[in-house]
Parts: C-alpha cells; sequence; structure tokens
C-alpha cells in the first residue's frame, strides 16, 4: 500500500540541544492517518502536516469510548541512527486491543512503514540529548456521525510524534505510589488488558487523591477481592525479592507491558528467576517488614525503568531500598536504554533501523 506524503508549507521550531522538553506537550510538523470504511477497508495511507481534526460533534468517539492506542518511541542512536523499539510489539498490541473493542484488525506491515515513513519525515525532531527521544501515539478512533450503541462502520487511524524529555520530571529518582483500596481499574472479562481511553479516565479519581497526598501514580489492586497487586497507572511493577522477582501475571486485567517483556527477557538471560503470579498487597507487606524486597521498580514504554522508593498502603508506608535505586533497576535501566539508543549489543533484533539522521 503505497504512503502518500504532503510536507508542510510552515515548518515549526525543532528541538535544539540542551533544551527542556516535557513530556508529550509539543508535536511535529506532521502525522500519519489512514481512513476505514466498511465495504471498503483500511485505505489511503498519508503522512500529512499535522493539524486539527474535523469530527462531527455525533462522532461516535465522543459518546461511546470506541478508541484504542499506543505508546512507542524513536531514539536518536550511535553514529545518528534514528531506532525504533520491538515497534511490531506495539502493531501486534494494538490489534488485540482492537479486537476487544471491536474495532477492525489493521494490517501490521502498514503500520510499520506508516511510522517509520512518518519518522523518516520528521527525522530533525528525534532530540538528540541523553534521556530524550521522540514519542509517538499511534491511536484509532470511531468517526461515525451516528448516536447508539453499537460498533461503527468509519474510523480514523492517526500517528502523532512528540519530541520529549523524561516521563518523570524527577528523571530516574525513586517514585512515591499510593496504594489504591477503594476504587478499581478493571476486573478480569474487562478491557484491563486492552489501551483504551476508558480505563485511564476511570483511573483518574485515584490519580488526582494520590497527588493530593504528594504520591506521583496509584497502585492498582484487584478489582474482586481488592488483595492482589495489578498494575500502576503507567507501568507494570516489578519486586526483587530474595532469590526471585515477582511480576503479578497476566490475566486479562492487566495490560501486558512491551518493557515488562523485554525485562523479563533481560532478567533471564542474567541468569535471575523470574516468577510471574498472584501477589497480595498484604504479602508484599509482611515481606518488606521482614527485610526480603530487596528493590522494587516499574516498566513502561513512556519511563522506561523507573524505581519505586515507596508505597502507601492505607496507613502503612513501605519503604524499598531505603528510597534509593537498586543495582538491579539500574542495571535493567542502563542494559534496555543502551540497546534502545543502540550503543549497547542488541542480543534479541528489537531495535529497527528507520534512517540516518
Amino acid at each position: 500500500m503505497e504512503i502518500r506524503v504532503e510536507l508542510t508549507k510552515t515548518p515549526k521550531a525543532k528541538p535544539v540541544p540542551g533544551e527542556k522538553l516535557p513530556f508529550g506537550k509539543r508535536f511535529s510538523d506532521h502525522m500519519f492517518l489512514m481512513n476505514y470504511e466498511t465495504g471498503k477497508g483500511w485505505h489511503d495511507p498519508r503522512v500529512v502536516p499535522y493539524g486539527d481534526l474535523a469530527l462531527s460533534p455525533a462522532a461516535m468517539c465522543l459518546h461511546y469510548g470506541q478508541t484504542v492506542f499506543e505508546g512507542m518511541k524513536a531514539y536518536y542512536g550511535k553514529g545518528g541512527d534514528i531506532l525504533l523499539f520491538r515497534p511490531q510489539e506495539n502493531f501486534a498490541r494494538l490489534n488485540a486491543s482492537n479486537q476487544r473493542l471491536v474495532i477492525p484488525p489493521i494490517d501490521e506491515e502498514v503500520c510499520l512503514a506508516g511510522v517509520k515513513k512518518l519518522v523518516e519525515v520528521d527525522k530533525d525532531w528525534v532530540p538528540h540529548d541523553e534521556g530524550t527521544s521522540l514519542y509517538i501515539r499511534p491511536f484509532i478512533i470511531a468517526v461515525d456521525p451516528v448516536l447508539g450503541v453499537h460498533p461503527g462502520d468509519e474510523y480514523l487511524f492517526l500517528i502523532i510524534p512528540s519530541p520529549s524529555g523524561a516521563y518523570y520530571e524527577s528523571g530516574l529518582e525513586p517514585v512515591k505510589i499510593y496504594v489504591e483500596d477503594r476504587y478499581v481499574r478493571a476486573v478480569r472479562g474487562g478491557t484491563g488488558m486492552a489501551k483504551t481511553g476508558g480505563n485511564y479516565a476511570a483511573s483518574l479519581i485515584a490519580q488526582d487523591e494520590a497527588h493530593r497526598q504528594n504520591y506521583s501514580q496509584v497502585l492498582w489492586l484487584d478489582g474482586v477481592e481488592q488483595r492482589y497487586i495489578e498494575e500502576v497507572g503507567a507501568m507494570n511493577v516489578f519486586f526483587v525479592l530474595e532469590g526471585e522477582v515477582v511480576t503479578p501475571e497476566l490475566h486479562g486485567s492487566i495490560l501486558p507491558g512491551i518493557t515488562r517483556k523485554s525485562s523479563i527477557q533481560l532478567l533471564k538471560d542474567w541468569g535471575i528467576k523470574v516468577s510471574e503470579r498472584r501477589i497480595t498487597i498484604q504479602e508484599l507487606a509482611e515481606a518488606n517488614d521482614q527485610g526480603r524486597v530487596l528493590e522494587a521498580f516499574g516498566t513502561g514504554t513512556a519511563a522506561v525503568i523507573s524505581p519505586i522508593g515507596e508505597l502507601k498502603w492505607e496507613e502503612k508506608r513501605m519503604i524499598f531500598n531505603q528510597g534509593k535505586i537498586g543495582a538491579l533497576t539500574q542495571r535493567l535501566y542502563d542494559t534496555l536504554t543502551g540497546i534502545q539508543y543502540g550503543s549497547l549489543e542488541d542480543p534479541h533484533d528489537w531495535s529497527v533501523f528507520v534512517c540516518k539522521a
């Protein structure tokens, strides 16, 4: 499928070395679009100037939330190579979300070609400074101008790039996380395994309470018993115990993170036991009281690896590794970012070359 390119006539100022880049607030010169209509399928892939969309006030995405999205990054790598990290995994997960939201599947090879063409066109928007990247947001919305609860017949697939610095302003400093035990984010059989906007909207009330108590993120418990640890709003979670690294198993209510999957593979490469299993907040608290929790960290595209320094559960504060980043967390961060930026060996061929800067 040929990708049409229309270049902007009014280019914006590009990022410059040393410039502070907030996460997700600035956008490049171009975006990728592709349309879907029942009977015609996905068609007209194109790179066009970044701009506003024209949507009917009755567009279904505005009323019924039939939307899915992904998050990925392009990196300025060694020798000026522009690299993507495991983009095929992102588009496979996008199709899994599509299936759950009854959105027509999209050709993953066309998606990959589209993101590569967009990044190539906007390669000057990939920042060069350490710790920065071009954050990339693919998403699909139902655009039928119809009121009524049913799957759409018209969709728009878009990709928008945003030059960004660290997801957390504190960078690699350990984050403080609030454990939510009143509200729930997802249950098995729901949409927790999909990357869809409603999941994040439902999390905002707890996020707001966490911020009021000076915590940066929310750790969600299971939606039935509210005992089992699931995930943080923007990260999967790992706990380094004596003799093993534990992360909650995937059973339908947790997003299958790509950085999670990559971290598990690296830990296994290093001969470290990884247990994907259910773990209760009570088990974690008791293990921490006994000094058996050595480190804790989160994984996600936006933050990569984020050390967790503290969890607040009810009135109990759990401090991990004296609130400092642990050695294993640091090793994972250094290895993953080294692969992403092309400065370390990539034994699993995770990086995908796009173009030269």
